[in-house]
């Protein structure tokens, strides 16, 4: 297979792309003339399933339970008490109104809305030592005992985050995001998460039992800003989330989430937008993304942590968003273990100079997975470097023993008005991608059609490249 580039014409590039598939993969590969049918039926049926909590209609305010919003009081025991109190009466809101409220880490429990008006701040502290004692968490796809994420619930049914106020985790170049790196960051006085995250992968590989891996003070992994963990019925509705840690939205073996209309800006390292883990029935619509890194990322586990839990994400529908800065849009992966099927994306808008990627799919034959049913339609794309991209060689690259499978993803109706590189699709020779198509899209200006390796079922059709057909 060729790699093409800027000095290949465009009409025998993209003949280059076709037949280069053709030669190198089985003969499957070839262009087939069967489109396929996707069932946009299902994602309705997804929504309409996704059932969201219901409340009692009886508030809580934190000031009641000693909160002062003044951004200098510690809030902690408040929130804690009005929690409480919420629970023990049934269920209702705990209302978070006038003022910034400084606090440590909240822990949502079952039938318990906290709800922020717009009038109002939560800060969270930056010092670690808040985040005590360790809770059982996950961290890029690895359970582990770590630093309790800012809000967290674990086991609950029926929470929600709701009200257009904010929540602020303060983290910036001197608080928790130095710990990504030193050299990243230039500040070599601060430690770094670069060991721990090796012993960390290590213990699971070798079947350390995830609650005897202790990673929380001095280990220096950032929390997630809000993981509701093996939870039903979750709703995250209207905040703005800013200053986070590590991930910011993080649902882990969850069932039923709806997330809608939150603003979630945050640039720093790993700033995920919203991570779905291992969740059945998730819902995510019209929110605004500009993070520091994959505005969605749909994920399942790592290596042979994910293999152990072995729980896909799967029934996902993500639409009416907008994706500003960030490593990729719509991505499925790296953390892909457990596997991934019926991802819909639709009518979502992305642009941005710093976007470096549309729709994203990542894994290798260390990560394996089966990833199926991944289908995007009607979506725009303002700017961007890279469209469309299946990588099988992703961080460790062709290092294991797990070939992933990807199969039956279908982008139709993708209007692209500038991209650096329209295609980067990667699999391998002896596992190619299976049944790759893409109907009625339009790339309008691209510096560069870009690569396909290894796709058997590859489908094309009324596709155009710098107002040139891609002709088969």
């Amino acid at each position: 297979m060729k790699r093409l580039n800027r000095r290949t014409t465009l009409q025998g590039a993209l003949a280059t792309i076709v037949a280069g598939c053709s030669h190198q993969t089985t003969t499957t590969s070839k262009q087939v003339s069967d489109i396929p049918s996707v069932d946009w039926g299902m994602a309705s049926k997804i929504v309409s399933e996704t059932k969201r909590p219901n409340f009692n209609k009886q508030d809580f305010n934190i000031q009641q339970f000693g909160a002062v919003g003044d951004g200098k009081f510690d809030c902690s025991p408040a929130f804690r008490a009005a929690i409480a109190a919420c629970q023990k009466a049934g269920g209702g809101r705990v209302v978070v109104s006038g003022g910034s409220f400084l606090t440590g880490p909240i822990h949502l429990k079952s039938n318990v809305n906290l709800h922020i008006e717009q009038s109002a701040t939560i800060k969270f502290f930056t010092d670690p030592k808040k985040f005590l004692p360790a809770v059982f968490t996950r961290w890029e796809g690895v359970e582990y005992m770590g630093y309790s994420p800012l809000i967290y619930a674990y086991g609950e049914k029926n929470i929600a985050l709701t009200g257009k106020g904010t929540l602020d985790g303060q983290a910036n170049r001197t608080t928790w995001w130095p710990w990504k790196g030193n050299k990243e960051w230039g500040l070599e006085s601060y430690p770094s998460q670069k060991a721990a995250r090796d012993r960390l992968f290590r213990d699971a590989e070798n079947g350390v039992p995830p609650q005897q891996r202790f990673y929380a003070e001095g280990a220096y992994l950032r929390p997630p800003f809000v993981q509701p963990y093996k939870c039903e019925n979750v709703l995250i509705e209207d905040v703005r989330i800013i200053g986070a840690p590590f991930w910011l939205l993080n649902p882990v073996l969850c069932t039923n989430v709806t997330i809608r209309g939150v603003h979630l800006e945050s640039l720093g390292p790993n700033s995920d937008g919203c991570d779905p883990e291992s969740c059945k029935n998730v819902v995510i619509e019209n929110c605004y993304f500009d993070t520091g890194d994959d505005c969605i990322a749909i994920k399942s586990g790592r290596n042979a942590d994910g293999r152990r839990v072995n729980v896909a994400a799967e029934n996902i529908v993500i639409r009416g968003c907008k994706m500003r800065a960030g490593h990729g849009g719509v991505v499925i992966g790296s953390e892909i273990s457990g596997g991934v099927r019926n991802v819909f994306a639709e009518n979502n808008e992305m642009s941005s100079p710093d976007l470096e990627r549309g729709l994203r799919i990542k894994t290798n034959s260390v990560r394996g997975g089966l990833l199926e049913n991944i289908f995007m339609r009607n979506c725009t794309i303002g700017e961007v470097r890279d469209a469309i991209v299946i990588n099988f060689y992703y961080e460790e690259g062709d290092a294991g023993a797990f070939d992933p499978t990807v199969r039956n993803v279908v982008v139709e109706n993708l209007q692209c008005t500038k991209a650096q590189q329209v295609f980067k699709i990667r699999g391998f020779k002896r596992k190619p991608i299976q049944q790759f198509t893409i109907l009625s899209s339009n790339f309008k200006t691209a510096a560069n059609p870009g690569i396909i390796e290894y796709v058997d079922q590859l489908k094309v059709e009324n596709v155009s490249i710098n107002g040139k057909a891609f002709v088969v």
